[in-house]
């Protein structure tokens, strides 16, 4: 088991990482996981060096129990949570896995009451009923703020006071639509580490596509943790995506963590079959276009220092090497380069006169030439004794 702490060995600090891939990840829309691919998933995370896995929702099923309690008889070295609304029914269903903690989600804004036909005086009653029954059953007990982003300031300082008078181990703050901004985040975790001790977790969703730049900045803001999941696998438009986070913690300077990001791409590869969702060739960090470049500026600088136009370099998150694509924005360096590779060696006028036929072909079919189709063109070439009449 880990335990939550704010610094490491080397004096940086060090944010406590939840993966919820197994629980809201599989939310997303059309995703189902086997019990084979959650323990999979479970162990790969584990390996991953993540501080504590959301891994189910017991409530929705006894199958959905009996996969959480085969992944607590794995004994992974990290702190394993289960998710349920704030009725003792769920709880009773949690303790049934046998995991170490559980979390327990309140609604406190105006409109999430309204269609519970609740209100603020029924959330504290529950808070001081569910909360010290559930720490006799779980070694940690962290309680949620849904859809606080939308909540009225007053009522969500006075349910973190009233969950931190209750024992709640933690505090999750849920941007639950995802309507937060950077500057937000910095104002409303600031204004509840004014007022409170316990810890505070901020769980993001990616509605206006700043989910991992506002868990980031929730950490920034004195967040204690943060919740991610595997490729942003979520609701809607998904949440803040592990793999984001983890490299940026990385390359911070300020956070030490102990993921280990070079088994990202690995991880991503297996959420990414199990959920049936692609990953988008454009995505940060992993996605195919992640590490490719065409123009000729950026290659030739890249052949010269693999940083100059990359922020990080490929086999930190699991990948091979950066590729250089042959195209209409390609330059003399990146064919040299090309053919170098297969034993061919152009000057620069006759990579220059090559480079006049690959753009050309390239804007025809409107798109990046494959190795073969450059090869082509430069048999073509050779054949017909073009390249050997060049000065």
């Amino acid at each position: 088991m880990r335990t939550e702490s704010t610094t490491s060995s080397y004096s940086g600090i060090k944010p406590w990482i939840i993966d919820t891939t197994l629980r809201d990840g599989e939310q997303a829309p059309g995703v189902v996981f086997s019990a084979d691919e959650k323990i999979r998933i479970a162990s790969l995370l584990a390996q991953a060096g993540i501080n504590e896995l959301e891994i189910g929702y017991p409530a929705i099923s006894e199958d959905e129990r009996n996969t959480i309690r085969k992944i607590v008889t794995m004994n992974l070295p990290v702190r394993l949570t289960s998710w349920a609304r704030a009725k003792w029914q769920d709880i009773e269903d949690a303790v049934m896995t046998g995991t170490e903690g559980v979390h327990i989600s309140f609604p406190v804004s105006a409109l999430y009451l309204q269609l519970m036909d609740r209100d603020y005086p029924w959330l504290q009653q529950q808070l001081q009923e569910l909360i010290p029954k559930a720490k006799k059953y779980f070694s940690f007990v962290s309680v949620g703020a849904q859809d606080a982003t939308r909540a009225e300031p007053e009522l969500l300082k006075n349910f973190v006071l009233d969950a931190e008078a209750c024992g709640a181990d933690r505090i999750r703050v849920a941007d639950t639509v995802g309507i937060a901004t950077p500057t937000s985040i910095i104002t409303l975790i600031s204004q509840l580490k004014s007022i409170s001790y316990t810890a505070l977790e901020f769980h993001a969703h990616n509605d206006l596509g700043m989910a991992t730049a506002n868990a980031y900045t929730a950490l920034e803001a004195g967040c204690k943790a943060v919740s991610v999941s595997v490729t942003g696998l979520g609701e809607r438009a998904g949440n803040a995506a592990l793999e984001e986070l983890a490299i940026a913690l990385k390359l911070s300077g300020k956070y030490e963590s102990s993921i280990d990001t070079r088994q990202l791409a690995h991880l991503c590869e297996t959420v990414s079959k199990a959920s049936g969702r692609a990953i988008e060739d454009q995505k940060a960090v992993v996605g195919k276009s992640a590490f490719q470049h065409e123009s000729g500026i950026h290659c030739a600088a890249l052949l010269k220092h693999p940083l100059s136009y990359q922020p990080f370099l490929p086999d930190q998150v699991g990948r091979c090497k950066q590729e250089l694509v042959i195209g209409k924005h390609s330059g003399s360096a990146s064919l040299q380069h090309f053919f170098s590779d297969r034993g061919i060696f152009l000057s620069r006028n006759e990579a220059g006169h090559l480079l006049e036929i690959v753009r050309r072909t390239a804007t025809e079919k409107k798109r990046a030439l494959r190795p073969h189709e450059v090869d082509s063109i430069y048999s073509t070439f050779l054949s017909s004794n073009v390249i050997n009449t060049i000065p």
